[in-house]
């Protein structure tokens, strides 16, 4: 009976100890909520898709939504760092006429 016990606190303990390590990751849905209900709308009226327009407008929103931020941190950085300023060119001096003699 005390062997009994032992083996179940240590499973528990094993258990505790292995949540962080089998919790999923957290997932990265950005646009395909709108996406999916948008392609899943177009798909039912195809011709009664609906799941595969779901699926399709999933992906095409994600992809569209990824490279909105993209464009988004390229503007950023541009505003931060501006280009140099390029010299304005010197003007030659006008060589002053030498008085004869």
């Amino acid at each position: 009976m005390q062997i009994h016990k032992v083996l179940i606190g240590a499973t528990f303990a094993l258990g505790l100890g292995l949540v962080p390590v089998l919790a999923p990751a957290p997932a990265s849905a950005i646009g395909c909520f709108t996406g999916g209900a948008a392609g899943a709308v177009a798909g039912h009226y195809a011709g009664h898709h609906a799941v595969m327009g779901a699926i399709g407008g999933c992906i095409a929103g994600h992809h569209m939504k990824v490279l909105e931020r993209r464009k988004a941190a390229a503007a950023a950085a541009a505003a931060k760092n501006p280009p140099p300023v390029a010299p304005t060119p010197m003007a030659t001096p006008t060589p002053t006429p030498t008085p004869a003699q």
